[in-house]
């Protein structure tokens, strides 16, 4: 509405509305859907810190909520983690306030090593700048920080590395939960604690597990606990559920075991901010007093209350280890599938994707990256946003089935693929589609940037590479996607010194051609390539073992860089309306 009133508002005082300008706004926005969704998100707000707006373009009246808590708790998360790190002594510790913790993300290092110990290996430590940093040098590091919270889930819309590099508030806390949060999440599955098996009830199977988002099985979790202490209160949230520490004194007691000398004593204090500080030194005993203060205890601060039972879960699940779990090596996640998640969940789709094939059920995250790739294309009042108790099988169904349509408006090659099949939760063919997706939105980003009013198909890329090798007196050729040649990693890091002359330390690169030292390659290669700004979701082990589909990708992500310095450039509005859709 903001940027509509803009384009029509005459020069004499951009950026700011008279009393009549404000009711024609606000009448407008009452006329609107817009109405009923508002009032739920100006929601009460407390403990915030208000700035003023920071970017060049903002008005002076612009301002932003910073929760202090968040800025307390992430600091401080920080300092436990990685306060022994080497590479991070001029940066750590941050002060106890957190106010510096926005100046330390601005050479980027720390960004870096916070995504590293999130998802281990997302960064080749040899592709951060960590000595004569320069503004340039910092940028870089911030650039591949951004890149490569993308490519493990986080949704980076709005953010740039400018924003990084001035340390806007909001920003760095968003970008900071949502690394932490993936981190916190990623040992919440079968594979990491085969133990959950036993939380599911007598009529559940492991797909139903499958299902569930983490914050569902961590309150599954605590209940399971509760249960085994012999308590008949039950949690259904992380907000009001917890403010009296009952909850909490009674999990820490049951998964600490007896040689820990955690009590009950939290439960004989009334004062409920008393309460929650002796229960978080009773968390301190098994090492897992994080992310909260009383405060937040008794102010029910959801993300913080979160975040510290997923990590009392990741030191302390204490869950039985089945014997064997039937079934278990079908559905665990595979590579694939998580690179397809990560996509899906970095274009901001709501609701988030924990597991492909019940989240894609009912077609609605179809339909928002349908929308991404070609804006227009989904009629959203054929779209069943919301189900009917009666109906809802059948609406779902019919989501699918339009879905199917969509992709072959688009030439999509879904020969034997129905909507019933998406419903069903077919692993071969929901991959299917979903490949297609994210070739269609690679190719749609190099086309809409090439500008040349023909789509790009697959051989210019070739082509492209092979001439900007030739360009830049590489020896290195590519034949095609499955080129044996691509496994050493060497082709890839070829193209990006030809893109970014002198990126490459060349004498890190290794060519005995075994296993691992190719492995070392792609990982750097990958990692460089997010550096100079090129959106790679791919993993180094689809380059090692050359999957086509996935080196496609990788490819067409550089060529992108050749129309646009820096891919922070690339129109995002269309992917925030989308969202809004």
């Amino acid at each position: 509405m903001i940027d509509e009133f803009k384009s029509k508002q005459r020069t004499a005082h951009q950026g700011k509305l008279n009393l009549e300008e404000f009711e024609t706004l606000c009448l407008d926005l009452k006329s609107k859907d817009v109405a009923s969704t508002f009032k739920t998100v100006v929601s009460k707000k407390e403990n915030l810190e208000t700035l003023g707006g920071m970017s060049s373009i903002s008005s002076e009246g612009t301002t932003h909520s910073v929760r202090l808590e968040e800025q307390l708790a992430f600091s401080d998360w920080i300092n436990s983690n990685l306060g022994h790190d080497k590479d991070l002594q001029h940066l750590l510790p941050i002060d106890a306030e957190g106010k510096r913790l926005y100046q330390s993300i601005k050479d980027g290092i720390l960004l870096c090593k916070i995504i590293n110990h999130s998802c281990p290996d997302t960064i080749d430590e040899r592709a951060i700048n960590k000595k004569n940093l320069t503004v340039y040098r910092e940028f870089e590091n911030l650039t591949l920080a951004l890149v490569s919270s993308q490519a493990i889930g986080c949704n980076i819309v709005n953010i740039d590395a400018h924003d990084l590099a001035k340390g806007k508030p909001h920003l760095v806390l968003g970008l900071l939960w949502q690394i932490i949060r993936i981190g916190l999440f990623s040992h919440i599955t079968l594979d990491s604690c085969p133990g959950l098996a036993g939380l599911l009830f007598d009529n559940e199977r492991l797909e139903d597990l499958m299902k569930m988002s983490p914050e569902a099985i961590l309150l599954r979790w605590v209940n399971h606990h509760l249960e085994r202490a012999g308590i008949s209160r039950r949690c259904t949230n992380f907000q009001s559920d917890i403010v009296d520490s009952e909850i909490y004194s009674h999990l820490l007691k049951q998964i600490a075991g007896n040689e820990a000398d955690v009590n009950l004593d939290a439960l004989r204090e009334s004062d409920l901010q008393q309460r929650a500080e002796i229960m978080l030194q009773q968390a301190a005993k098994l090492n897992c007093r994080s992310f909260l203060t009383p405060q937040d205890v008794v102010n029910g601060v959801y993300k913080l209350n979160l975040a510290f039972v997923a990590n009392l879960f990741n030191n302390h699940p204490g869950l039985d280890k089945p014997e064997q779990i039937e079934g278990l090596e079908s559905i665990e996640e595979t590579r694939e599938e998580k690179t397809y998640r990560n996509w899906m969940n970095s274009m901001g789709v709501a609701p988030h994707v924990n597991w492909l094939y019940s989240d894609l059920a009912d077609g609605l995250v179809i339909f928002q990256l349908f929308d991404v790739i070609k804006p227009g294309i989904v009629n959203w009042s054929r779209v069943h946003k919301r189900f009917t108790p009666l109906r809802k099988f059948m609406e779902k169904l019919e989501n699918c089935n339009y879905a199917v349509d969509l992709g072959k408006q688009l030439k999509f090659s879904l020969v034997g693929i129905a909507g019933q099949d998406l419903n069903d939760g077919n692993a071969t063919l929901t991959l299917a589609l979903i490949w297609q997706l994210m070739r269609a939105y690679t190719l749609s980003i190099l086309s809409r940037l090439a500008n040349t009013g023909n789509p790009i198909i697959e051989k210019e890329i070739v082509q492209w590479v092979n001439t900007r090798l030739a360009d830049a007196g590489k020896q290195s050729q590519l034949r095609n996607f499955n080129d044996p040649a691509i496994a050493d990693g060497k082709i890839v890091i070829d193209l990006i010194d030809a893109i970014k002359e002198g990126s490459i330390n060349y004498e890190l690169v290794r060519t005995s051609g075994t296993q691992e030292d190719n492995l070392a390659n792609a990982k750097y290669a990958i990692s460089m390539a997010r550096k100079i700004g090129a959106r790679v979701y791919a993993l180094p082990e689809d380059i090692t073992e050359v999957k086509p589909k996935m080196v496609m990708t990788v490819f067409a992500c550089m060529m992108a860089l050749d129309y646009v310095p820096n891919m922070d450039s690339v129109d995002q509005n269309s992917v925030n309306h989308n969202n809004s859709n």
